[in-house]
């Protein structure tokens, strides 16, 4: 297609954050690893693409034939980074992969992931998905120190201080670099010679082991990486466990102190596909459950059940099921919306949430309609979705969301809002009713949604700060916003 200048199109105008999930935390991170299969680049490929939801800023794969690292990566989804040609020179039978979403450093090709660097340790290779929440306090020493930072990620920490380790080898620098840093990671590092994942004390980050019928073996955040690879589910790599795969197959250790284990149980509600077993669990199952609670402890009547697409589905079938009221698809998401999109001159109204949902007709005209919602940040996406609904002839709208009301921002690799914008936070019940313009609005309550895990609340495994603002590792909140925007002035190079 030959390329045109359109003077009409300034700017102002190319809107390349669209401001349509504003109700939603934004994705983490997906980490995956293989070691030996002779499609190791392709396998990894598949992975980062079945996990494409966890992030959509970047990706990357580097590889190693047992002498070389080779690394490719770029802006944008999967699909468009990676060809086959880039593919066919990630040579080797053991390769790593990162799907980005940063939640500390920009957006920008520098700080795509995997990182490779080379040291006094060799060559290596590091993806990470989480965040530290020491890292700028970690950083700026090293710079005093003369370390010079060719990233913005709080990634980069770790490889600097293994470098400085006066450790021998790689796995001995990589246990000294990581007690030295808190917060959340589960962490793939590969060399010419193994691949190790780690996953920190806390457990925030999901990390799974799977194995290949030709005996390759697999690590991923989410088990739906390996239905897509044909991989067996093994096991989860526990909290605090580091696991080294080499020719030898597979040795795991316990290098760090012990902590009392804080999944991160957003990736219940809202993160992990459906189809995935996160923590040794169902999200399906879950996530129904979530809705099936939901209805039991927050009944309203209606007409018809509907969800706000897509990580609300299930939450709203297992709502449709414990209340007896039909669930119906009324709301049609669009999943082709770019990272840039041209707002037309004439401006429409509430343009940004209709290029995402648009709202069946023949459903809720007439209708009274419980719309089930996982999670509600700042509430100005949800105030449009009502208000489409409505002028589709909705006699009544009930909204009812399948988590505890979000108050306080994520530190640990989750890029919620300050708690200043956080609706919950901020507003009361019937303020919040009043804002979205709904007859009534109910959230679940705490120790249903841990009951719906499996857990009670004052024993539960999962880190529930969010909802609770009781943080696992203690830090100054003031400190630990400082990482997201590390840099954030930059502009990016060239």
């Amino acid at each position: 297609m030959e390329e045109t200048e359109n003077p009409k199109i300034t700017p102002s105008r190319i809107h390349c954050f669209p401001v349509v999930s504003d109700d939603k935390p934004k994705d983490e991170c997906a980490i995956f690893g293989i070691y030996n299969s002779p499609e190791a680049a392709n396998f990894t490929y598949l992975g980062l693409y079945s996990m494409q939801h966890r992030g959509q800023e970047s990706s990357g794969i580097v590889s190693s034939d047992g002498e070389n690292l080779y690394r490719y990566a770029g802006m944008g989804l999967v699909a468009s980074v990676f060809n086959e040609g880039n593919l066919k020179n990630l040579h080797g039978n053991m390769a790593i992969g990162h799907n980005r979403y940063s939640t500390t450093g920009a957006s920008f090709l520098r700080n795509a992931q995997p990182m490779r660097v080379e040291s006094h340790l060799g060559g290596m290779a590091l993806a990470h998905n989480g965040n530290l929440v020491n890292s700028y306090d970690i950083r700026r020493a090293l710079e005093l120190e003369g370390s010079i930072f060719q990233t913005t990620i709080d990634s980069e920490v770790i490889v600097h201080l293994m470098a400085k380790s006066k450790s021998k080898n790689i796995l001995d620098a990589l246990c000294s670099a990581l007690r030295q840093i808190e917060g959340a990671y589960s962490l793939l590092v590969l060399t010419n010679h193994f691949m190790i994942g780690v996953r920190d004390p806390n457990g925030f980050r999901p990390l799974v082991l799977g194995e290949r019928p030709d005996g390759a073996l697999v690590l991923a955040s989410e088990t739906c990486a390996f239905d897509i690879t044909d991989t067996k589910y093994v096991r989860d790599i526990e909290p605090g466990e580091m696991v080294i795969i080499d020719k030898y197959g597979v040795k795991s250790l316990f290098p760090f102190a012990e902590r009392k284990a804080s999944l991160c149980i957003f990736e219940y509600i809202y993160f992990s596909r459906p189809d995935s077993f996160i923590y040794s669990e169902s999200v399906y199952k879950i996530r129904k459950q979530l809705g099936f609670n939901l209805a039991k402890l927050k009944p309203v009547e209606g007409d018809v059940v509907i969800s706000v697409p897509d990580s609300a589905n299930v939450a709203a079938l297992g709502y449709a099921e414990a209340s007896g009221i039909p669930f119906a698809i009324g709301l049609i998401r669009s999943h082709y919306i770019g990272r840039t999109f041209i707002e037309p001159d004439q401006k429409i109204r509430d343009f940004g949430a209709k290029i995402k949902y648009n709202v069946i007709r023949e459903v809720v005209e007439g209708k009274r309609v419980i719309i089930v919602d996982d999670s509600i940040m700042r509430g100005t996406t949800s105030r449009k979705i009502v208000k489409m609904i409505k002028l589709a002839g909705a006699k009544e709208i009930h909204m009812r969301i399948s988590a505890p009301p979000t108050i306080s921002p994520c530190y640990y690799g989750i890029d919620i809002p300050t708690h200043k914008e956080l609706i919950a936070a901020t507003h009361t019940l019937e303020e919040i009713r009043k804002y979205l313009r709904v007859d009534s609005i109910e959230y679940l309550d705490l120790e249903s949604m841990h009951t719906a895990a499996g857990q009670n609340s004052k024993n539960s495994k999962f880190c529930d700060a969010c909802f609770t603002g009781n943080y696992p590792i203690k830090f100054h909140a003031s400190d630990a916003s400082k990482e997201k925007y590390l840099f954030s002035d930059l502009s990016p190079e060239s």
